[in-house]
């Protein structure tokens, strides 16, 4: 079974010419045309986006029938968090909170996917997350992640997607999640100098690689690429990722 997962930090449909335009996320979230869609920074009641569900109204607009809305931070009025867009039903969705000392509050969304045909039963398990802005804010999130019953209930084989904005500038996770949790990276590239980064961050000359796919279990990776076409670069200050895989 062939799967296409993608991950797009939306800036709460505010591009980087200050706008909000949520019809940019929706034309760049209906051309990839993904099975599941991990978001973040998706505003619910928040007055800056004209306080719509922004989860529910990218979710009607783009033909998916399932979605999951986690609140990560709570503002003043309306709340932003992450959100799943799925073309299969969600078994169960949970909110992790990542958030360490008093750093600005942090989270990954949990679904359970069911991917089951007349032929077999497939259940997905799909991790979307949003990280902190200092390194050692995000080894004790990824701690909190891996602790979780969530991930701790997961048989070994299943098929795990651990997705999202990393802010990992310097690929310092990288070796926590590949040698010490078994994961492969889908968004590394291999250069002679070792393994890079695809850059996702800022859209419109990329220099980071904040936005990452990490997977194990019976999973595949067949192909993966940033979204780098003209509208993406100013529809969000991150490119989005799409990522092909065959359970």
């Amino acid at each position: 079974m062939k799967i296409r997962i993608a991950t797009y930090n939306i800036h709460r449909a505010i591009g980087i010419d200050r706008r909000f335009r949520p019809q940019r996320i929706v034309d760049i979230i209906n051309e990839i045309n993904a099975d599941v869609f991990l978001l973040q920074e998706v505003d619910e009641g928040v007055p800056r986006s004209r306080e719509l569900n922004l989860a529910k109204e990218i979710a009607q607009a783009c033909h998916f029938p399932h979605y999951a809305l986690g609140h990560n931070v709570t503002l003043r009025k309306g709340y932003y968090g992450n959100a799943t867009l799925s073309k299969f039903p969600i078994l169960r969705e949970r909110n992790i909170n990542l958030t360490i000392d008093n750093k600005k509050r942090r989270g990954c969304q949990h679904t359970c996917i069911d991917l089951s045909d007349q032929n077999k039963k497939h259940n997905l398990d799909v991790f979307n997350l949003h990280l902190g802005l200092s390194a050692k804010e995000r080894q004790k999130q990824a701690g909190l992640l891996f602790r979780s019953h969530e991930y701790t209930d997961l048989k070994k084989s299943m098929p795990c997607i651990v997705a999202g904005d990393f802010n990992d500038w310097r690929s310092m996770l990288r070796a926590f999640f590949i040698e010490g949790m078994g994961f492969k990276c889908a968004t590394d590239k291999t250069r002679s100098l070792g393994e890079v980064a695809m850059k996702t961050f800022p859209s419109f000359a990329p220099r980071g690689g904040l936005d990452r796919i990490y997977y194990k279990g019976s999973i595949n990776l067949l192909k993966v690429k940033r979204y780098k076409k003209n509208l993406a670069k100013i529809a969000s200050d991150h490119l989005p990722v799409i990522s092909d895989f065959e359970l």
